[in-house]
């Protein structure tokens, strides 16, 4: 019997912005990783999607990013490992509150955009964002990109991990993920994507886009919350797995 986590990024609308469709999307997720404030959300937001995980019983995580609301947290910035403590440590607590004050508990942690890519390749990054959050919680699981450094650093400091897969992206003959600004780097056919998803999932492997198979892990699949067909592609991607005898669950 196979299971994997479903997980997707939530709590990213800010102020008068509306981004994704958290509320239905939630129905079809195992875990949420809820925006911080320095790449989308805001303090308004974050409580509401907080109150809504636990209503729904969706396991819930910090989606920790670059503070670059304009670019989404999507553009890489020339940080310290320092900085990198601090900005992990400063999101973590800022969403914890949230947690807190309603009873929960917070499951995981995740990097977002240009910071998760980083740290997949950079010893020092990965080592300082591990840190942060074993210092505020050694319980809470790291969910870094299946089998990058972040996972390697993390283990090696105590935590618990979730190797990462992408439902709907492309990978490099590296195994890391095909750069956004590349054409091809985004899966559109919905039937490959899941596909790829239950090849992962049930062999430990995927396909690079150059036609190589590179060994992976997928504890956990993320799907994207904010695309024009996120909602139908949710509902279909657990359908699929379920047919497939994978069972959904948090970590």
């Amino acid at each position: 019997m196979y299971s994997v986590d479903i997980n997707c990024d939530m709590g990213e609308s800010f102020g008068t912005y509306k981004i994704g469709n958290d509320e239905k999307i939630m129905e079809f997720i195992s875990s949420a990783n809820i925006a911080c404030g320095f790449h989308a959300g805001d303090p308004t937001i974050m409580n509401k999607t907080v109150k809504l995980c636990l209503e729904k019983s969706v396991s819930i995580g910090a989606h920790v990013g670059f503070q670059d609301l304009i670019g989404f947290g999507r553009r890489n910035m020339n940080i310290t490992p320092k900085e990198a403590y601090e900005i992990t440590m400063y999101q973590i607590g800022a969403l914890n509150g949230f947690v807190k004050s309603y009873g929960g508990k917070m499951n995981h942690v995740k990097p977002h955009g240009a910071l998760y890519n980083m740290a997949a390749q950079d010893e020092e990054l990965s080592r300082a964002i591990s840190e942060a959050v074993y210092k505020i919680d050694p319980e809470i699981i790291l969910f870094g990109l299946s089998r990058s450094r972040l996972i390697k650093a993390a283990e090696n400091i105590g935590l618990r991990v979730a190797n990462e897969v992408f439902a709907d992206r492309t990978y490099t003959d590296r195994g890391t993920l095909t750069p956004r600004k590349e054409e091809n780097a985004l899966i559109k056919n919905e039937e490959e994507s899941v596909r790829q998803v239950v090849k992962m999932i049930k062999t430990g492997k995927v396909n690079s886009t150059t036609g190589k198979e590179i060994n992976i892990k997928a504890d956990t699949v993320c799907i994207h919350g904010d695309g024009e067909k996120a909602l139908e592609f949710a509902k279909k991607i657990r359908s699929e797995l379920m047919i497939n005898n994978i069972t959904i669950k948090s970590i």
